[in-house]
């Protein structure tokens, strides 16, 4: 209340000071025409600062601070890559069936155009993976998420993350496996439907992984070649991959 009752005291301090300079100015002059005459021109003008602050510089600045916003949370999400989402694509695709199927569409060529990705992505959003829980270790695959689940559950402490939702249902997704994998005493001589919800988990994760990796690739190849030169080195998804640069 008493900052309402602020402003409305500086805005008819504002309307009395202005008030005083017009009669000022009537005095000297004793020209109300030219008063009346530029008073309406500035009140006409007002409409158009406006139209200018509010939905063009306005509208510029959101749009700036938005990239910029992006720019940071592609930061997190190769950091992301960098600590788990690379050793957790290939543990994950070993327990994809039809892995065989998309292997070679994802392994990603140094010379691949934006197009080219943004084809490839489409594909892959219209895939079916088929995720079984028993066809590999799942004991490996829970030491390796129990070991980044501190790391992980830090990234979600990160506010920004709400402007990126498809990289927090990532984040949610993989969590959740991991508190499946954790739940039980056991990843051996599970029930059939057991198993059965396992690969539904997993599923969910794989899937929102593999397209949160191919965006992330795509980022890099127009902002950071160098980072991106690595991870085509490094695709986990090619069996033969190597870090060493071949003659």
């Amino acid at each position: 209340m008493n900052k309402s009752h602020w402003r409305i005291g500086i805005g008819l301090l504002l309307i009395s000071i202005s008030a005083v300079i017009y009669v000022i100015h009537y005095l000297i002059f004793r020209n109300a025409h030219d008063i009346f005459f530029y008073m309406v021109m500035d009140i006409a003008f007002v409409f158009v600062q406006v139209l200018m602050v509010t939905l063009i510089l306005d509208q510029l600045l959101q749009a700036r601070e938005k990239k910029s916003l992006m720019q940071k949370l592609n930061m997190i999400i190769g950091v992301f890559f960098i600590e788990i989402g690379n050793d957790l694509l290939k543990r994950l695709a070993e327990f994809d069936t039809r892995i065989e199927q998309i292997r070679s569409d994802l392994r990603v060529n140094a010379q691949w155009s934006k197009k080219e990705f943004t084809s490839l992505t489409t594909r892959i959003k219209n895939y079916q993976h088929n995720m079984e829980s028993r066809k590999a270790d799942l004991t490996i695959l829970k030491t390796l998420l129990l070991d980044k689940k501190e790391f992980m559950l830090r990234i979600l402490e990160n506010s920004n993350l709400l402007e990126h939702e498809q990289f927090t249902d990532l984040l949610w997704a993989v969590l959740h496996l991991t508190e499946e994998l954790s739940a039980r005493k056991t990843l051996t001589g599970l029930p059939e439907a057991d198993y059965k919800h396992l690969s539904g988990d997993m599923q969910r994760a794989y899937a929102t992984l593999v397209s949160e990796w191919l965006n992330y690739m795509t980022h890099l190849r127009e902002f950071y070649p160098y980072l991106f030169s690595l991870a085509v080195r490094t695709n986990p998804f090619d069996p033969q991959a190597v870090a060493e640069i071949q003659g």
